[in-house]
């Protein structure tokens, strides 16, 4: 009995141990495409994004009142703008939280002051210091407050939408309602009037009744 590599010619045992492999293979082996739908991108599940995580000055920017953060942010541009243009310039490192306009667009909104000192502004009684040490820069602080303002914008057109929700809901209520008062009043007009019997009303003999006899009338003279 000969060995099983044995049986055959030479051609047929060339012909298994290059077909085994090559089965394997096409069995095994997944189409990048395929592969790359089912893991989606880097291992994550499809549509699964990991937010950038943001900043302290990002989160603080982004903490202001919507009715006031682009009034805010405009002025909080501004003053880093001219720190940025002008590094060396004092008067542009000091902020007076008591002047009027930095008042209404700072000092009063809550959260603004925060987002200054997030930047590394420092309050020196009422006024924000910025030290020779701290460089504000355009790719991040600038960028960062123009990225808060484009913040505020998607919120303030969500807001607007949820107003309009909030109003297609009272509108569709009193719809409703006068949908039903509508509705009563034309039943009781099929109904008809209601019409209640004539009741005869019998009065007593109560003392503050006076009777046609107690005047005289009536009665006979006569024996």
């Amino acid at each position: 009995l000969k060995p099983f590599f044995l049986r055959g010619s030479w051609s047929n045992l060339f012909s298994v141990s290059f077909w085994l492999p090559l089965k394997w293979k096409q069995e095994t082996s997944v189409s990048p495409a395929k592969g790359f739908i089912a893991m989606g991108y880097a291992g994550y599940a499809p549509g699964n994004r990991i937010a950038d995580k943001l900043t302290p000055m990002q989160q603080a920017l982004r903490s202001l009142p919507l009715e006031k953060a682009q009034e805010s942010l405009d002025l909080i541009e501004k003053l880093t703008r001219n720190v940025v243009r002008n590094p060396g310039e004092d008067k542009f490192r000091r902020i007076n939280l008591s002047n009027p306009k930095i008042s209404a667009a700072i000092t009063d909104v809550h959260f603004a002051v925060d987002a200054l000192k997030e930047m590394g502004w420092v309050q020196d009684e009422d006024a924000l210091l910025l030290p020779p040490s701290v460089h504000l820069v355009h790719e991040r602080e600038v960028v960062g407050i123009i990225d808060a303002k484009d913040y505020y914008k998607k919120e303030e057109d969500n807001e607007r939408r949820r107003q309009m929700a909030a109003r297609k809901v009272v509108s569709a209520e009193k719809d409703a309602l006068l949908q039903q008062m509508e509705a009563d009043r034309k039943e009781k007009v099929a109904d008809g009037p209601v019409v209640h019997a004539s009741v005869a009303k019998q009065f007593g003999n109560g003392p503050n009744i006076v009777k046609a006899s107690d005047l005289g009338i009536g009665n006979s003279s006569g024996g």
